[in-house]
């Protein structure tokens, strides 16, 4: 019976779980005014680079500006009457030291005094705060990113911590959130405690996908999916990625060195288990059963039951039988080329 046939062979083989992610900003920032007032002058564009500290916006600083004035004033003032009321407090105790005045007029000296220290405080405190306001005036970046939608144009009056007045997302580096069935989370908590585990993005269009990092393993398992969140951190030196992208995830676990490797389709199921047919010296098949492992990209590994070197169908399973002689297709075998095994990485 003509059949397709490989031999097994060995190679090294990924371990990987393949999932779909969705791009995420590292940081993303809302950013509003401090303090109420017009705004005056925008100092970037849509959709441009700002770095943490730029000027992005302007508010009309002259109310600020007077009240800082005003404040600067009150003081003034509370401090020429504090200093009045301690020369009057150390007069009057003198007086009545030498019983010259009732205790009485002194605790009231005392007690202005006393109000009076308490008044340059406060006037202090509204010093600092009309100071501050002046700062807010202008409004400067708090993160690396990249701006946003302008919401607020010059001439609008601007509400304190209310509206918002462009977006900041930070995208050098930046994550790319996934999930995973939890029965991987096993093995993905030991092997982060033995090294780093690797991720990488498969973005259309690119050539070499991004390669990340895993930095984060939720602390629950989602009940209503079954499934672990994960998250991998990426340079993104080139922009590669951008928030909200889907992306084919694929999280390299581990490798698996020295495996036997066939085709898939030669691996069949029937009622005992999987098994394949192997071509044996004068043409003739044998039905050998074996385990499986792993199946990646059209190759399964054969964890038992088979050597490197054995000669496996691939194709002419349904007419087969043990014992039953066989042509192999000239020009189509065998269809998997040898590979030395290489040591695992991490392992």
């Amino acid at each position: 019976m003509p059949v397709l046939a490989t031999q097994a062979v060995v190679k090294t083989m990924p371990v990987e779980i393949h999932a779909i992610g969705t791009v995420q900003a590292f940081s993303r920032v809302a950013v509003r005014s401090r303090i109420t007032g017009e705004l005056t002058r925008v100092h970037f564009q849509e959709g441009q680079e700002v770095r943490q500290g730029e000027l992005l916006f302007t508010i009309d600083p002259r109310p600020p500006r007077a009240a800082l004035n005003q404040a600067q004033a009150n003081l003034a003032r509370d401090q020429a009457q504090l200093e009045n009321a301690r020369q009057e407090y150390e007069r009057q105790k003198k007086l009545v030291e030498s019983k010259l005045i009732s205790p009485d007029e002194f605790d009231k000296a005392e007690a202005a005094l006393k109000a009076l220290q308490g008044t340059v405080l406060a006037g202090q405190a509204a010093l600092t705060n009309a100071a501050l306001n002046v700062e807010f005036t202008e409004i400067r970046a708090p993160i690396d990113g990249r701006a946003g939608d302008l919401l607020v144009h010059a001439g609008n009056i601007v509400q304190s911590g209310s509206d918002v007045m462009v977006t900041l997302n930070q995208l050098r580096p930046i994550y790319v959130a996934f999930a995973v069935p939890e029965q991987h989370l096993a093995e993905i908590k030991a092997r982060l405690a033995e090294t780093k585990l690797f991720v990488e993005a498969n973005v259309p269009g690119l050539a070499q996908p991004p390669r990340g990092e895993l930095t984060f393993v939720d602390n629950a398992v989602d009940a209503s999916t079954g499934q672990i969140p994960l998250k991998a951190a990426f340079a993104n030196a080139d922009n590669a990625l951008w928030p909200g992208q889907f992306v084919a995830v694929v999280l390299k676990l581990k490798e698996l060195a020295g495996a036997v490797v066939v085709p898939a389709p030669a691996v069949q199921t029937g009622q005992s288990g999987d098994f394949v047919y192997v071509v044996k010296p004068g043409e003739t098949v044998e039905m050998r059963p074996v385990k499986t492992g792993l199946t990646r990209e059209g190759e399964t590994v054969v964890e038992r039951g088979l050597a490197a070197g054995e000669t496996v169908v691939t194709d002419g399973h349904l007419r087969l039988v043990p014992g039953a002689k066989v042509s192999i297709k000239a020009g189509l075998a065998p269809t998997v080329a040898p590979a030395k095994a290489r040591p695992a990485k991490g392992t």
